[in-house]
């Protein structure tokens, strides 16, 4: 009866587009906080090479610039980033654009009231998409000022530490599935925002080893970023088999919602376990070939670069 009164009003409208304040002031800021920084390194006179770039203070040819890009072993431009290029904006734009549809409008109103599928769209959505697209649109250079503050420097290298950010994620993301809190949650919604943000923070931390723009915090080699990522799809895995195998409903909030397109509860839970599973689990093993592939591409330009020396003797 409780959990029924919490959906009082609930309903989805085709025609309409629902946005939160709250949601809105944090895209805002971080677009500010993105532009001012890239303002002061613009204001420092000095001239910075854009992401992408080679610095010719590091490389004696392009060809020894090309193994430095490669050699951070990551799917993103050389760590040496200084000004966003266009496409880094590119890509921290599109995140900022794809959290607020993920957290606005129509896939909010379904995880949010109607469907627990839905809300574990807008999960993966937060954590594999988002994450990412935010790394990969900033430049080191951004961040390092950020380092130089007293006790910042230690702490991050602890956070980003493979380890540690495979152990914050998988326990943040396996806590807030915990019947009992994810229920809480979704009744309280400020508890709510506090389980996005965690999301989305140790969603940033779980992709720093593999997308890094910083060699100060590095990435993680090639191998060990195919490891890596094959590992985060182990906690994932056992999450949504405890809850595609589970022969009751374990969210009873969704199981009060009103019914949407004729899909059950239970039907519901199974779709969303399989979400989590199957598209989760693909997603990660396709980096994986990403990864790999980039191996092979710098083993080649090593080789290549090797075969010049050689002949140039």
């Amino acid at each position: 009866m409780v959990l029924a009164l919490l959906h009082t009003g609930a309903q989805l409208s085709p025609s309409g587009f629902s946005i939160h304040i709250s949601t809105v002031i944090g895209i805002v800021a971080l677009a500010a906080l993105y532009e001012r920084e890239g303002r002061e390194e613009r204001g420092e006179g000095r001239k910075l090479p854009r992401s992408g770039t080679s610095d010719p203070r590091n490389s004696d040819s392009p060809l020894t610039s090309d193994i430095s890009h490669l050699e951070s072993g990551s799917l993103l431009p050389s760590p040496r980033s200084a000004l966003p290029s266009p496409t880094q904006r590119a890509w921290f734009y599109l995140g900022l654009a794809t959290l607020f549809f993920s957290l606005n409008g129509p896939l909010h109103d379904l995880s949010d009231t109607f469907l627990f599928s839905a809300h574990m769209v807008q999960h993966f959505v937060l954590t594999l998409i988002v994450a990412p697209l935010l790394i990969m649109g900033t430049p080191g250079q951004m961040l390092r000022p950020a380092l130089r503050v007293k006790g910042v420097a230690p702490l991050a290298r602890w956070l980003t530490k493979p380890t540690h950010s495979f152990a914050l994620f998988s326990v943040v993301f396996a806590g807030w599935h915990i019947p009992a809190l994810y229920n809480y949650a979704l009744a309280h919604h400020p508890v709510h925002i506090v389980e996005h943000l965690m999301m989305l923070v140790t969603a940033v931390l779980m992709w720093w080893p593999i997308l890094s723009p910083m060699p100060e915090l590095p990435r993680l080699s090639y191998p060990g970023q195919m490891l890596y990522l094959f590992l985060l799809t182990l906690p994932m895995s056992i999450v949504a088999i405890y809850i595609t195998m589970a022969n009751t409903v374990l969210y009873p909030f969704y199981a009060s919602a009103p019914r949407v397109w004729g899909i059950t509860p239970m039907n519901d839970q199974l779709m969303g376990g399989l979400i989590m599973w199957i598209p989760g689990g693909l997603f990660f093993y396709g980096i994986i070939s990403i990864v790999f592939l980039r191996w092979q591409q710098r083993d080649g330009v090593e080789s290549q670069a090797g075969a010049q020396v050689g002949w140039s003797h």
